[in-house]
């Protein structure tokens, strides 16, 4: 029960950050957005994984990148162009698209913080307007696992903790500050509770 009331929270919460972005953005039909950290995973189903995907209405304008191969994503989103890549290292040319959007991928990036800031100044590099989410971590729950405190300890016990609750992912939380300090130019760090969304350049 628990984790469908928490389904149903992480759907609402996905729907106002897909408000948030097309008030802000502006996108239209013919905006071209690439979207990193995409899943090879089905939406639905009590799964909020590519939502973006499943409500955005020009899917024929996203390339979703992903880090493993895409076989059932590219099956369910037949209008989307579908690349497996490193966010690190995305194979675009500057500027190749208009706005840059990744939901909650940043604190799963390897290497810290500047793994992070890498995959970031990716984001940035390729295209011209960035949308970028991630947890906030001073909120007290975990939000992957709905362990309360455990993104609070260090490092390692944390990853014991979260290990025991079956999360076995990297987890590098991040805060405003934190979130603030990855892009190479200002941006607009939006304080939701429990999630931070970064809009850029301010």
């Amino acid at each position: 029960m628990l984790r469908r009331a928490a389904s149903r929270v992480s759907m609402r919460s996905r729907e106002r950050k897909l408000d948030l972005f097309r008030e802000l953005l502006r996108p239209g039909p013919d905006t071209t957005v690439v979207d990193v950290g995409v899943t090879d995973a089905p939406f639905g189903a009590g799964s909020t994984d590519n939502f973006f995907e499943a409500l955005y209405p020009w899917p024929n304008r996203i390339t979703a990148v992903g880090n493993t191969a895409l076989e059932r994503f590219a099956a369910a989103f037949p209008r989307v162009h579908v690349v497996q890549a490193d966010g690190r290292a995305l194979p675009f040319e500057d500027g190749a698209f208009e706005i840059a959007f990744s939901n909650a991928v940043v604190e799963h990036v390897a290497g810290g913080r500047d793994g992070q800031r890498q995959f970031v100044h990716e984001l940035c590099r390729v295209a011209r307007r960035v949308f970028v989410t991630t947890p906030n971590r001073f909120f007290p729950l975990e939000v992957h696992t709905l362990v309360p405190f455990a993104h609070w300890l260090p490092e390692r016990p944390r990853a014991r903790v979260l290990g025991a609750a079956g999360f076995h992912d990297v987890l590098d939380p991040l805060g405003p500050r934190d979130l603030a300090s990855l892009f190479p130019y200002s941006v607009r760090v939006l304080n939701r509770g429990m999630t931070l969304i970064a809009v850029g350049p301010a």
